[in-house]
């Protein structure tokens, strides 16, 4: 069994959140990540206190002993692959070994346009993400990376210190099964999907299969993790108020109703050995994260069978107010994993 925390930095003060981390890492906790955004989400035009990503890792990493940390996943669109990489070594460092990275192509554009970054299209963006896991990955298992692409450039870059195990473990997030399942297939370590139903999980893990076979690459070398929203109690009405136009597209990944409920509906996801649910006492929403269990494959940390935990789904936190587009996440969940 495994437990984890993700905690999006909003709502709280650096003493409350500090508190929080220590505590799920004194309690046994396998897995605490933060997210990567700049203003609130859901939107809300900048009205909710937020911390950003990377300096909040240093101080999670340095405030505990032994959970797994992350950042699932960071937009690529915020900083340089090799700034990034450097950041996530130096959390490593910090940490003892214990940092994992992720990578995805962002959807908060109201953040990125208050803060003057470009938010191109999806295309672009996916274009970006897919130079970049490649780039990323070279400094993590190259002595010297050069590369002159059309968004990123590196000159006969070194990466030292390397990470504490040599290399880092690399997740790329979304459910694009084009671009995004192509590129995962092609650097991943590990693929995150959030809110879909268990048929179109399914359905993109066969997607991901096909991708890994026309790319010479053993599936079960992948691990695969879904996010959940954890709705017990909730009806389907007061759902659909709270997300608007957007229910439609997430209310296949939500849990709601009784306990179980819930446990029918984990169920009925492909893999359900290993699984995870959230709940949170701050909120009124909480969320579901489980994994499909792979064979087991050497971590390229300690080479023993890789068991990362997973990151959690996004649900709207006590006191903040849906915003009028975007896609809403946590403020603070826990997860199980057995």
């Amino acid at each position: 069994m495994q437990l984890g925390v993700h905690i999006g930095q909003q709502n709280m003060s650096m003493d409350e959140m500090r508190a929080l981390w220590r505590r799920a890492d004194d309690e046994g906790l396998d897995w605490i990540s933060v997210w990567d955004h700049l203003y609130e989400a859901p939107p809300a035009g900048g009205t909710i206190p937020h911390f950003e990503a990377i300096a909040c890792l240093g101080a999670l990493a340095a405030d505990t002993q032994r959970a797994r940390l992350g950042c699932l996943v960071f937009y690529v669109g915020y900083r340089n692959p090799g700034l990034l990489a450097k950041a996530a070594t130096t959390i490593d460092h910090i940490s003892g070994g214990r940092f994992e990275l992720g990578l995805g192509g962002g959807w908060h554009e109201w953040e990125a346009e208050a803060y003057g970054y470009d938010f191109p299209s999806v295309g672009e963006r996916l274009d970006m993400l897919d130079e970049a896991a490649g780039l990323i990955t070279s400094y993590f298992t190259n002595d010297r990376t050069t590369h002159d692409g059309e968004y990123f450039r590196a000159s006969n870059a070194s990466m030292l210190p390397a990470p504490v195990g040599g290399t880092m473990p690399l997740w790329i997030g979304g459910v694009g099964e084009k671009r995004t399942l192509r590129i995962a297939a092609r650097c991943a370590d590990g693929w995150n999907a959030a809110y879909i139903s268990p048929d179109e999980f399914g359905r993109l893990n066969d997607v991901l299969d096909a991708h890994c076979a026309d790319l010479g690459r053993d599936p079960s070398t992948i691990e695969r993790s879904i996010n959940v929203m954890f709705d017990l109690g909730r009806s389907h009405a007061d759902l659909a108020a709270q997300w608007g136009p957007m229910w439609e597209r997430v209310s296949g990944g939500s849990l709601n109703g009784s306990p179980e409920d819930a446990v029918q509906r984990l169920l009925e996801y492909p893999g359900t050995p290993v699984r995870t649910w959230s709940t949170s006492p701050s909120a009124r929403r909480s969320t579901a994260t489980w994994s499909t269990p792979t064979s087991a494959r050497p971590s390229r940390r300690s080479g023993r069978p890789s068991r990362m935990p997973e990151v959690l789904a996004p649900r709207v936190p006590r006191g903040v107010r849906r915003g009028t587009g975007g896609e809403p996440e946590p403020a603070c969940q826990l997860a199980v994993a057995s």
